[in-house]
């Protein structure tokens, strides 16, 4: 990845994170149980913290930190997104159950996403 890249992804999981926090707090709480909103805010979170961490690191890029940054995309679209489809499709009587093993494929990318950076400071 790229300097560029990275902060455009950064830029795009910030604002859809801030978009569809937005859409839990204000559409969605009427619509869904309190742990369907827990799960759906769990989502938001980790999408924002590593809107974060994805800025934080374009902006001081170093080629070193390209398997981190590739990690913590694929674990946010993992994670997060399979997240948002188990809980709006639930709630909306369909849920897409093949969903459920995808999310802790997206947390081991975000965990070793972290390691790795870690490491890579090493």
């Amino acid at each position: 990845m790229t300097q560029e890249i990275t902060i455009i992804i950064a830029a795009t999981f910030g604002f859809l994170a801030i978009i569809l926090g937005a859409f839990g707090a204000h559409f969605l709480k009427k619509k869904l149980t309190t742990d369907q909103l827990t799960s759906f805010e769990t989502g938001v979170k980790y999408q924002m913290y590593h809107a974060i961490v994805l800025l934080t690191l374009g902006l001081q890029f170093n080629e070193k930190y390209a398997n981190s940054l590739l990690l913590f995309t694929i674990g946010v679209l993992l994670f997060s997104f399979s997240i948002y489809g188990l809980v709006l499709s639930d709630a909306f009587g369909k849920k897409m159950k093949f969903l459920g093993p995808i999310t802790p494929l997206g947390g081991l990318c975000l965990a070793a996403g972290w390691l790795l950076l870690g490491v890579s400071i090493l």
